[in-house]
């Protein structure tokens, strides 16, 4: 898989707050947008169908939407190999904040190359 950084993800070097206990964890919105917005904004096809269901595919069509929402899975990421077979996948329950899935689909996009430098 490859795909395009806009930005390198850069770990902050300081929290913005002053203690866990004192952080606001993210325990609501379960609506589209969050999700949707950043993929457009990075070339994604986005569609609605009948049904009001939205499916997003990347640029180089090898991060499709799957039918994995059937068994329940509201958010399925699903990456396909250079060779076209599924290389890996990550899914989320419709309790997933649409913010939380949207900073692992960020933090996916803002990866340079498929390979990590550690190998």
């Amino acid at each position: 898989m490859t795909l395009t950084a806009t930005a390198p993800f850069q770990a902050p070097a300081t929290l913005p707050f002053a203690a866990l206990g004192e952080r606001e964890w993210l325990l609501d919105c379960h609506c589209a947008g969050p999700v949707t917005d950043l993929l457009k904004n990075q070339g994604w096809d986005v569609i609605s169908d009948l049904d009001s269901n939205v499916h997003c595919s990347s640029p180089d069509q090898r991060v499709p939407e799957s039918p994995a929402a059937a068994r329940g899975e509201l958010w399925h990421i699903h990456v396909k190999g250079t060779n076209g077979t599924t290389a890996w996948h990550q899914s989320f329950g419709p309790d997933t904040p649409a913010q939380a899935v949207a900073g692992f689909l960020a933090a996916l996009i803002s990866a340079p190359s498929r390979s990590c430098a550690c190998i």
